[in-house]
């Protein structure tokens, strides 16, 4: 292993986007030490607790909110822009042909995701600054507009950080980003386990499960995230010409996480919401339904699961087309054996994907289970070990060594997965 990685270092073109991207880390962990002037940190670090929706942003921007840091809202409004266009693509058939345009329509595609992203981030930002208000230490208009053209500056800065990391570094840039802000919190975590261990309120065991939990939660992970359903075709042999074409099989790889993370993020930012809006209105009704969605409860729970797979496959549909899929297959003169092409085969696809797109709803709402799961066997409390984190946290990195491995080989020296 440590052989094949320094075959990396070989490589005069990867080592230099591997260090680019490294250094693009660094301004980005620097940015998250810069604080918004005009605020009062310590106020709004009482707001970041379990259960609600300023946690689980805080955990996708590397601690940058709670420390109410230039890159607050990290990249979340380019993420949100990205997913919105890409549910628009269902009703708005200009979005469909620019997808299928290539690269001029990526280019159109991208530029209005920027404009979209900065539409978001000055909204976020005025909900923000009014929603914490309180911890304003001069609140006025100028002060107001002052943290919201900061706040998304910063964004708008971290969407060109991750477009340069993927033009001239290593993987996907704004999947980069999310994933150093989430391992950023790792050295937090085992700090507050050796304090555990110093204070004795858990003994060695307890850490010797949650390691052994935390391991075969990421084994797991990764072979349900690398597993997908291989659906055979046949191309039949056709005459162009004087030429024979054809005449070969293949087969469809369907994903049976094809919806990746993106339901545990719709569930959770919707039942953490009633929560957040419970800290600003101290109404006793709103405090009342506030009390049924809080964290581990056992209507919070159930409504967690459900709304997980629903969402999942919700977002596989809008997101895959099975009867495109089929039509495809059909205009390159393929079929799935034992089938006729057109609507046997788009109803054999469709099937197969819904029997696939359950299991993988059961795999998120397990893996959004694991902590309650980790509470209760350990007993070990305050490190956050959430099925969304470690989901983007392999799915990044099993891109990214992809990506290493494939410049590596086509420079003639071995990758380090196998």
């Amino acid at each position: 292993m440590l052989a094949n990685l320094a075959n990396i270092y070989r490589v005069p073109e990867l080592r230099r986007k591997i260090i680019f991207t490294m250094v693009m880390f660094g301004v980005f962990r620097l940015g998250v030490q810069i604080p918004v002037p005009g605020v009062d940190a310590t106020m709004i670090e009482q707001l970041f607790n379990n259960g609600n929706l300023f946690g689980l942003l805080d955990v996708f921007s590397g601690g940058a909110l709670s420390k109410f840091s230039v890159f607050a809202m990290s990249i979340t409004p380019y993420i949100n822009a990205s997913i919105i266009l890409q549910l628009l693509k269902v009703v708005i058939p200009t979005l469909e042909e620019w997808s299928k345009e290539g690269e001029e329509g990526f280019r159109k595609t991208n530029m209005v995701t920027r404009y979209s992203t900065v539409g978001l981030a000055v909204i976020q930002a005025l909900g923000m600054a009014f929603g914490l208000r309180a911890a304003i230490i001069n609140p006025g208009f100028f002060s107001i507009l002052m943290i919201v053209v900061t706040l998304t500056a910063g964004t708008c800065f971290l969407m060109w950080v991750g477009e340069e990391i993927t033009q001239r570094g290593v993987g996907n840039g704004i999947s980069l980003i999310i994933f150093a802000g989430i391992v950023s919190r790792v050295p937090n975590g085992l700090s507050t386990l050796h304090k555990y261990l110093n204070a004795g309120t858990v003994n060695l065991i307890n850490v010797l499960a949650f390691i052994v939990i935390a391991l075969a939660m990421i084994v797991f992970v990764v072979a349900i995230s690398q597993g997908v359903r291989k659906v055979p075709v046949q191309y039949a042999k056709r005459m162009v010409g004087r030429k024979m074409y054809g005449g070969h099989s293949s087969y469809i790889p369907l994903k049976v996480n094809q919806a990746g993370v993106i339901p545990i993020i719709f569930a959770s930012s919707l039942l953490m919401f009633p929560a957040t809006i419970a800290q600003f209105v101290n109404v006793p009704w709103v405090q009342k339904i506030a009390g049924y969605f809080a964290w581990g409860t056992p209507f919070q729970t159930t409504l967690y699961i459900i709304l997980i797979l629903f969402f999942t496959f919700f977002y596989t549909a809008v997101t895959l087309d099975i009867k495109q899929m089929s039509d495809n297959i059909k205009k390159m003169g393929g079929f799935v054996p034992g089938l006729r092409p057109g609507a046997p085969t788009t109803e054999y696809l469709d099937n197969v994907m819904t029997r696939i797109t359950l299991s993988g709803a059961i795999f998120l709402a397990l893996i959004a289970m694991m902590p309650h799961a980790v509470v209760w066997i350990t007993g070990i409390e305050g490190i956050y070990l959430g099925g969304t984190s470690l989901l983007i946290v392999v799915g990044v990195a099993l891109d990214t060594m992809k990506q290493i491995e494939s410049l590596a080989l086509t420079r003639h020296y071995e990758g380090f997965m196998r």
